[in-house]
């Protein structure tokens, strides 16, 4: 272990603790933890107890190892430090005691000052590209020796979606079983779960290339995985074309322009205006009244039948939403000439 700091930091709260875990496991080695580890969690200066994390932290990091060549010294959460606390790791972090590792756990992003001030950072964030996703399944399956082939990952990132908080708990799983022999996904599949949710603009750009097949796909896996309801959908979607809404003939000529038309990022606006500017008022206006209209009929305005046994899937809401999807993609499939 050559880094004295190392900081674990993430967006996602479970991805950054399963981290934790395996980093503190990492700087541990073959050390016995009762010697060498202490554990604390920031959060707890929300406690009843008067007493400092921060304190009682700066202890164990100015406490030399004892029966033990290292000690590692954890504390998690640690974005929900006081300003002072953090100023007083920071320090200690300039000038760090021998023998001491100090791994942060962070909930949040690299501009964090303790992880800026780390010796060593690991990101645990992961985009919503397909194959960035892929990677990640490949990456935390191997850090457990789990042999899979690139199909299979896939096939596991596909079905996790952007839940890939999952994956650990998945790799940990298929390591207890099967150890390391080579799996199919007949192995695997059983402890996958349920479809993760994918992003919005999976969606959103089916739609825009007027792959009317692809939103249908993307809108039901949507509705799968439980992670957005019907309505949710309907707010996506309005939010979409209220923003063409905006930038059709309002002057913006580039990302810029649309960007802070709308306070949003630059490849997002610019994606929004190029779309806009394709589809026209007529067609756009025509796109607001359909979300408007589906928006009625999810809260009651029609009615095509309650839960499928089956599927546990509402009828009437993914009627409402298959049809909306696949007319926003025609309509933009038909404006491709323009």
């Amino acid at each position: 272990m050559t880094s004295s700091s190392i900081a674990v930091v993430g967006t996602d709260a479970t991805m950054v603790y399963d981290a934790v875990r395996n980093v503190v496991a990492g700087a541990l080695g073959a050390l016995d933890p009762s010697f060498a580890l202490e554990d604390f969690t920031a959060k707890d200066v929300a406690s009843s107890s008067s007493e400092s994390v921060a304190a009682r932290v700066l202890e164990a990091l100015n406490t030399p190892p004892f029966l033990v060549e290292r000690r590692v010294v954890v504390v998690r959460d640690a974005q929900s430090l006081l300003a002072d606390e953090v100023g007083q790791l920071v320090t200690w972090l300039a000038n760090p005691a021998p023998g001491i590792v100090l791994v942060l756990g962070v909930v949040g992003t690299k501009a964090n000052k303790l992880v800026k001030a780390s010796n060593e950072v690991v990101e645990v964030n992961v985009s919503s590209r397909a194959q960035d996703r892929v990677a990640y399944v490949e990456s935390k399956l191997g850090e457990y020796q789990v042999s899979i082939d690139r199909q299979l990952a896939e096939r596991v990132a596909s079905q996790v979606g952007d839940d890939l908080a999952r994956v650990d708990s998945l790799a940990r799983t298929l390591r207890s079983i099967y150890g390391t022999a080579p799996l199919t996904f007949a192995n695997v599949e059983p402890y996958l779960g349920d479809a993760g949710d994918v992003p919005e603009w999976d969606l959103t750009d089916a739609i825009d290339g007027g792959n009317a097949t692809k939103a249908i796909v993307v809108a039901r896996r949507m509705l799968d995985s439980k992670s957005r309801a019907g309505l949710q959908i309907v707010n996506i979607l309005q939010r979409h074309y209220l923003r063409m809404a905006r930038l059709e003939g309002s002057g913006a000529r580039g990302d810029d322009d649309a960007a802070a038309l709308l306070g949003i990022n630059r490849y997002p606006a610019g994606k929004a205006l190029r779309t806009a500017q394709r589809l026209g008022s007529e067609r756009i206006s025509a796109a607001v009244h359909m979300i408007a209209k589906a928006d009625v009929d999810l809260k009651g305005g029609v009615s095509y039948g309650g839960k499928d046994l089956n599927t546990d899937m509402d009828v009437t809401e993914l009627t409402v939403i298959e049809v909306l999807v696949a007319r926003l993609a025609r309509l933009t499939q038909g404006a491709r000439g323009r």
